[in-house]
């Protein structure tokens, strides 16, 4: 048993009989020296409930005295917001992911490229119980990104900095933690005032966070590497190698066995093999794996193995993991472009941020699934995450949904700090099927030079070095003709917007593979066809004047890229709108109009353009623009057929217009007086009909209507899913001008967490209760609350319309395992000066210089002083909650051996006046901010005496 008393000059021989007194008195109180077995097996639950907020800086008063500078270096005495007795009472409760930026207003004055959104600086707090049972285990903190710089603190300790919004942190508290009662403090300090790119970003903690509880043998985070390799024939073999940590306290013995399944969940193959693991060690196991003719990962049949690793020592098993992997191969051509699987695909993509209407940067997991499906729906195959590697859940749905990936760093810079934030991506990442190519930057000025280029060297060499699997590339907007350039280090060169040197740079190196790694950067805003520079608005035809002076329309760049093999393929910028960057706009707008599709995933003109030209194995047709034209009776309107086929034709109330070839690149366009009515394209194969579309005259809006996007939710209190918002007419048609301002009731098992309507310069509230219809349409997102199995309501009311009412089923499922919240009504006193011992009674109030710190020992209860003195004086200091400075608190021992007297401010507040060990209650006096408490204890003639048990500071029970 453990004094906590230290440091103690000149009381060595009181401090041995301390020491003896306190062994004797163990040996008295223990009913068993048998330890308990550590707990085996992994534990990995969601920290994303339970969380306090506080928006803004919390600056600690300057430290001036000799003793506070003593204590605020010392471990465990963060001061502050970081610490363990901040009163956190008033701070706001919510669960994470959270992005506080896009719940607060725009401001002009703003960073436009951050979408005109203040970010600052926040805190969170969060209280964490951790079960006497589970000593012994490792903990780990797992927080996958926090925008941007953070700071960690597990009760006032500082246990992580990391420099970038992107990445994950992965932190050992183990050893850190308090058990049973006495609960942990996590601090968070969020700084978004730092920015790494020049779009919007968000602020806070805005992916999921975790608690891992593993054995002291366990597999390291991120510790399995199992990437296929092709052999001859169809034989593959699969290089399995296992990272094993060992935190406990003895050099072990464990057997690593791993076990492979095939896509139908059939095991296929088992590998063990033993190692010895040092302690507070690694040690890294290999196991090879032979695999004969299995199923391959494809963009069409997106086949997974199962990789599940076992710790095992002594016949028991330790901790498991499992992942999934892959078989296929990839090749980049220089001549051909790209090969997955030996066949060749043209790599149709899209550059993607992560934004999103209503949530910015915290988007749920099912809404990262809406987005994916949209893009497949479009004719994606690719997708470049740009330019930052992404959450993980994405990666796990791309492997599902069959997407390749280009991978890529957030920041260029070989320096160690920024070095390990290259590795965790390759080593998180890697064991992926869908990714193809690793990315080291995104258009460096140092890309045409030899320091750009000897910078990608070291990277590529790191990237090498964890997996040689898969070509290394660098997004390059020039300089790739310099005598040495970054070109030269990597394996497949990305250019960005360069068409007309696509032939320049294939004719001077024709052996090496070339890829559009960005392209088009054109504008177009939903629903819009004329346009009106001066409102931000451009028209949605794809004109040359409508892209970028950099960039190239849709058409253009697709029609660079397919037309020449060597290419493998293009990664348009982007595939959704974005917050931020709201080139070629300035305020008001605040996002921007590159994308694909709006924020909301709706789609614009060129969601058709593309997807016409992708897919090829439906006939699709499409026409351009809506129908409603009031007041331009007689004039001509340009129309757009989008289409696939070998022919169209246009009829305007059943009266053909014309008829012409499909122009697979160009797209076809025709002038028509405009008249109410029906506007309709057929299309044509082998002179047949193979597909038909309209655009009607509608008449007014008359009613609103809700459309969820899926059927139901699940009530785990995660699942999310967008609603569409229109207005029809009074024949049920959707009416697309509408812009009625409709308010929102989301009532039963869910509630709203935001909303959005695409147009690029809404200044509204996208957590508020209204959002105006943009061209038609708005998106209401709705999640459900935790453990529920009630249907979700939705009423949509607008004036002058008839209201929309929907009820979403829910399903009740099992919820992710969670630790549960804590909260922290309680102050634990922990910090105890211990005077001397004296045969006479000290006076609690005595000076103890601010210097002097070695006088009085230091110690945390239990505190116990030996048999032969007769009086103990402790001393600490605390700070009680708000909610106590009224004198509704307590002042709660958990045990007292001896008589007591307690002194608080300098005033006497109780006694104890028995020797036997009992608990204490006292009332805390009235009063605010840092208090001073004294206790005395008289020691029982011949008997040990202390203070037994924890020393909190609680509010009085009514």
């Amino acid at each position: 048993m453990n004094s906590n008393i230290f440091n103690w000059r000149g009381f060595g021989s009181a401090f041995l009989l301390l020491a003896a007194c306190v062994s004797a008195h163990a040996a008295t109180t223990s009913t068993t020296s048998t330890k308990p077995d550590v707990k085996a097996g992994r534990e990995r639950l969601s920290l994303d409930r339970g969380w306090l907020f506080h928006l803004g800086d919390v600056v600690h008063p300057p430290i001036v005295g000799h003793e506070e500078s003593y204590s605020n270096a010392k471990a465990g005495n963060a001061p502050g917001a970081a610490g363990t007795e901040f009163d956190d009472s008033d701070w706001r409760r919510l669960d994470l992911p959270h992005d506080w930026a896009v719940e607060g207003p725009f401001d002009p004055k703003a960073n436009i490229s951050q979408g005109y959104r203040p970010r600052g600086i926040g805190w969170y707090r969060r209280y964490l119980k951790v079960d006497p049972a589970d000593r012994g285990r490792h903990f780990e903190l797992q927080f996958d990104a926090i925008a941007t710089h953070a700071t960690v603190w597990v009760n006032g300790n500082v246990v992580n900095r990391n420099w970038s919004g992107y990445n994950a942190s992965n932190i050992d508290i183990t050893p850190y933690l308090n058990y049973g009662d006495s609960l942990n403090t996590i601090s968070i300090r969020a700084d978004a005032e730092a920015m790494e790119g020049w779009w919007y970003e968000g602020a806070g903690m805005y992916r999921h966070a975790w608690l891992v509880k593993r054995a002291p043998l366990h597999v390291a985070t991120d510790g399995v590497y199992a990437v296929p390799r092709a052999g001859k024939g169809k034989q593959w073999t699969l290089p399995v190698e296992v990272t094993v940590n060992n935190s406990g306290k003895k050099v072990s013995d464990v057997t690593v066995e791993v076990t492979l399944f095939d896509p139908a969940g059939k095991q296929v193959g088992r590998q063990t093999a033993k190692a010895s693991v040092g302690v507070l060690k690694d040690a890294v196991v290999k196991l090879p794996f032979s695999i004969n003719d299995p199923a391959l990962w494809s963009i069409e049949k997106t086949n997974l193995y199962r990789v599940t690793t076992r710790v095992i020592q002594d016949g028991k098993a330790q901790d498991e993991v499992s992942l999934h992997t892959g078989f296929r191969t990839i090749r980049f051509d220089a001549q051909q472009g790209f090969f997955l699987n030996g066949q060749h695909v043209k790599l149709q993509g899209v550059c993607i941020h992560q934004d999103h209407a209503g949530v910015g940067v915290a988007i749920p997991d099912s809404v990262w699934e809406y987005r994916l499906r949209r893009l497949k729906e479009l004719g994606v195959n690719a997708i470049r995450f740009s330019h930052n590697a992404p959450a993980a859940e994405v990666l796990d749905m791309v492997d599902r949904m069959g997407f390749v990936v280009m991978d890529e760093n957030r920041n260029f810079n070989p320096s160690p700090d920024y070095m390990k934030q290259l590795e965790w991506m390759v080593k998180r990442d890697r064991h992926h099927p869908g990714i193809i190519l690793w990315s080291v930057f995104n258009e460096e000025p140092v890309q045409g030079s030899e320091v750009g280029y000897e910078m990608v060297r070291r990277m590529a060499a790191v990237v090498k070095s964890l997996d040689d699997t898969r070509p290394v590339t660098a997004a390059m907007n020039g300089g790739f003709f310099s005598d040495l350039n970054v070109s030269h280090a990597v394996d497949v060169v990305g250019a960005n917007y360069q068409v007309p040197d696509y032939d320049r740079y294939h004719k001077a190196f024709p052996d090496k593979p070339f890829t559009s790694s960005e392209d088009t950067s054109a504008f177009m805003t939903r629903g819009e066809f004329k346009t009106v520079k001066e409102k931000g608005i451009i028209a949605s035809y794809d004109d040359l004047a409508d892209a970028a002076q950099w960039g190239n329309t849709h058409r253009d760049a697709w029609e660079a890229i397919a037309t020449r093999p060597y290419v493998a393929g293009g990664f348009v910028w982007t595939g959704f709108d974005y917050r931020g960057e709201p080139t070629p706009n300035e305020w008001p707008a605040v996002s921007s109009v590159f994308g694909i599709m709006d924020l909301n995933g709706f789609p614009k003109n060129a969601y058709y353009i593309h997807q016409v030209q992708w897919i090829k194995d439906r006939p699709l047709i499409h026409i351009a623009p809506h129908w409603n034209w009031s007041g331009s009776e007689g004039k001509e309107i340009r129309v757009m057929v989008m289409a696939n086929v070998e022919k169209v034709q246009l009829l305007l109330n059943g009266k053909a217009l014309g008829e012409q070839q499909v122009d697979p690149f160009r797209m076809n366009f025709f002038n028509v007086a405009y008249a109410p009515g029906k506007l309709e394209a057929v299309g044509y194969r082998g002179g047949r009909e193979v597909a038909r579309t309209s655009v009607e005259t509608t008449g007014a809006a008359v009613a609103l209507e809700l459309v969820p996007d899926r059927a139901q939710l699940a009530g785990d209190g995660r699942d999310a899913m967008p609603i569409t918002v229109r207005a029809l007419d009074a024949q049920g048609r959707a009416v697309p001008l509408a812009d009625a301002n409709v308010t929102f009731a989301v009532t039963g098992g869910g509630r709203s967490i935001g909303h959005g309507n695409g147009d690029p310069t809404s200044h509204e509230d996208e957590k508020g209760a209204t959002r105006r219809l943009f061209n038609g349409l708005a998106q209401l997102i709705v999640q459900t609350n935790w453990d529920s199995n009630q249907p979700v309501e939705v009423v949509a009311t607008a004036p002058g319309l008839h209201a929309a009412k929907i009820a979403i089923p829910v399903k009740a499922v099992a919820p992710e395992p969670f630790v549960a919240s804590a909260d922290a009504p309680t102050t634990f006193v922990r910090s105890w000066r211990v005077a001397p011992v004296s045969d006479q009674r000290p006076d609690p109030n005595q000076k103890l210089a601010g210097f002097d710190m070695n006088t009085w020992g230091w110690g945390s209860p239990p505190l116990w002083a030996d048999a032969g003195a007769k009086y103990h004086l402790y001393r600490s200091s605390f700070t009680p909650r708000k909610n106590l400075a009224n004198g509704n608190g307590l002042i709660r021992f958990g045990g007292i051996r001896g008589k007591a007297e307690v002194w608080v401010d300098g005033a006497l507040v109780g006694k104890k006046d028995t020797y036997a060990p009992a608990p204490l209650d006292l009332s805390l006096p009235a009063g605010t901010g840092k208090r001073e408490i004294n206790v005395i204890v008289e020691a029982e003639p011949g008997q040990g005496s202390g203070i037994e048990g924890h020393v909190t500071i609680e509010p009085r029970v009514k």
